[in-house]
C-alpha cells in the first residue's frame, strides 16, 4: 500500500475516512493531495550505502542533538535503534514518525507523532546517526553493552584546546542525531519525535539549532557566509570529489581491525564556536581581511585571483607577507597538515543574548573526517595557538561520534556494530 506525505492528511478526507485500521500498516495516497502540487517535493532516501546528511547538498536548517544512555540493557539499545530506523525512513519521505500518525490513532492514547509537521512537506530532511565514546565505555570505564573491544581507536573524547571554555552541558554524548532540512519545523519535529521515542533509554545531553549553512558540500552550491560576513568553507571537500572523499572522509575497512564495522562510515566532530561579534564589528575592513587572509567581498585570497584561487603564501608586500603569518587561511591550510582535508557541514546560530547583553551567536562547526587524529586535532591545535581569529572566538562545546555506513532495507542503524 502506498504511503502519503503529511501534507495530504488533514481535512475532510481523513475526518470522514473511517479507516483507522489501514493507517496502522501504512497510509493511503490521497489523489487530492497528489494533485495539489504539480512540482514534486524533493526527498532523500534514508536507506543507502552511506548515511544521508554527509555528502548530501547541505540544507538550510539544522537541529542537532547529543544524548546519553540511561540503560545498561543492550537489547533496549538495539530496540531503540530499530525504532529510530523505522521512524527516520518514514519522516525523511514526508511521513509521520510512527506507523499510525498524529491524528489516526485511538483518541484515548497519546499519538505516535507530535503533529507539528502536519501539512509540511519533507523539505529534503536527512537524519544522520552517530555513536560517541560512552557507548563503548562509560565515564567510569564500564563496558555496559559488551562493545568495548569494538571501539575504534580514534574514537576518544576530544582534548581541551587552548582558549577553550567548554561547558559540560554542551559537550560529549553517547549518541547523536543530526537533522538537516530546508524547513526548521521539519528538522525540529524529527528530533523531537526521535527523542520522545528514546524516553526511558536515553536523555538529552545537549542540542543545537542552526540556520544558513556555513559550508558548501556540492559544486552545485554557492559558498555561504558566516556571521563575520566572510565566505566560509571555500576549500571544503565536495560530494563530486570521489577520490578525495575516499582519502579524507570515508573510513576504510583496513584502518582499524577492531572497528571493521565502521567501514564506509566516517567520524563526526562538532565544535560550538561563539563569536565575539560586538568586538569584531569594531575592527576595520582591512584588519578583518588580514585576520582571515581573504577579501570580504569575493572571498579571493589576499594574494589575488578569485575565490577558488590557491593562496600564494610566498607573495610579499611592503611590510611582510601579503597573507599574514597568523591569517586563518594560512594557519589551517591543508598543505601544513600533509594535505589532510575535511568535509565541513556547519551552521550559524543565534541563541539569544548572553549575560553581558551581547549576542550568544556564532558557528556550530561540524566536520566529517576519516580520522580525527590526523584530519582535525592537529588543525585545531594550530588554530588555537596561532590563528589571528582566536581573539574573537570562544569554544564552548564539542563532541566526537563514529558515524556508521548507510542502512540497507531490512537493517537498522548500527547493526554491524551490534551483530
Amino acid at each position: 500500500m502506498a504511503r502519503v506525505s503529511r501534507r495530504g492528511l488533514i481535512g475532510g478526507g481523513v475526518a470522514a475516512a473511517g479507516v483507522a485500521g489501514a493507517y496502522t500498516a501504512g497510509r493511503v495516497t490521497s489523489p487530492r493531495a497528489a494533485a495539489a502540487s504539480s512540482t514534486p517535493v524533493p526527498t532523500y532516501p534514508f536507506h543507502g550505502t552511506r548515511q544521508a546528511g554527509i555528502v548530501t547538498p547541505a540544507q538550510d536548517r539544522l537541529h542537532f542533538v547529543a544524548l546519553d544512555l540511561t540503560t545498561d540493557d543492550r537489547d533496549e539499545v538495539v530496540d531503540l535503534l530499530k525504532r529510530w530506523t523505522g521512524a527516520a525512513a518514514r519522516m525523511t519521505q514526508g511521513g509521520y514518525a510512527g506507523p499510525v500518525g498524529a491524528v489516526e490513532g485511538p483518541a484515548n492514547r497519546p499519538p505516535d507523532d507530535t503533529g507539528e509537521a502536519i501539512g509540511l512537506p519533507a523539505s529534503r530532511l536527512t537524519l544522520t546517526f552517530g555513536f560517541g565514546p560512552g557507548l563503548f565505555r562509560d565515564e567510569h570505564g564500564k563496558d555496559r553493552f559488551g562493545l568495548a573491544d569494538r571501539r575504534p581507536a580514534a574514537l576518544e573524547p576530544l582534548p581541551t584546546f587552548s582558549a577553550d571554555v567548554l561547558e559540560d552541558r554542551r559537550t560529549g554524548g553517547d549518541l547523536c542525531i543530526q537533522a538537516c532540512a530546508d524547513d526548521p519545523q521539519v528538522a525540529v519535529h524529527a528530533i523531537r519525535n526521535l527523542v520522545r521515542m528514546g524516553f526511558g533509554v536515553t536523555t538529552v545531553r545537549w542540542s543545537q539549532l542552526g540556520f544558513e549553512r556555513t559550508s558548501t558540500t556540492s559544486t552545485s552550491q554557492d559558498t555561504p557566509r558566516n556571521l563575520f560576513g566572510f565566505k566560509d568553507g571555500t576549500a571544503n571537500v565536495k560530494a563530486e570529489e570521489g577520490a578525495a572523499l575516499d582519502e579524507h572522509v570515508w573510513v576504510d575497512g583496513g584502518d582499524d581491525p577492531a572497528a571493521a564495522w565502521l567501514a564506509g562510515g566516517s567520524y563526526l566532530v562538532s565544535r560550538r564556536i561563539n563569536m565575539t561579534i560586538e568586538v569584531w564589528d569594531r575592527q576595520s575592513l582591512e584588519a578583518q581581511e588580514r585576520f582571515v587572509g581573504r577579501t570580504k567581498d569575493s572571498g579571493a585570497p589576499l594574494s589575488g585571483g578569485e575565490e577558488l584561487t590557491e593562496p600564494d603564501f610566498e607573495m610579499a608586500g611592503s611590510d611582510g607577507p601579503i597573507i599574514p603569518v597568523d591569517a586563518h587561511v594560512r594557519v589551517v591550510h591543508p598543505e601544513r597538515f600533509g594535505g589532510a582535508r575535511m568535509l565541513r557541514r556547519g551552521y550559524n546560530f543565534v541563541d539569544g543574548t548572553n549575560d553581558l547583553g551581547g549576542l550568544d551567536a556564532g558557528l556550530f562547526f561540524i566536520a566529517y573526517v576519516r580520522d580525527p587524529r590526523t584530519h582535525f586535532i592537529p588543525q585545531q591545535r594550530a588554530m588555537s595557538a596561532n590563528d589571528a581569529l582566536r581573539e574573537y572566538l570562544r569554544f564552548t562545546g564539542q563532541g566526537i561520534f563514529a558515524v556508521p555506513a548507510g542502512v540497507a532495507e531490512g537493517e537498522y542503524v548500527g547493526q554491524a556494530l551490534f551483530a
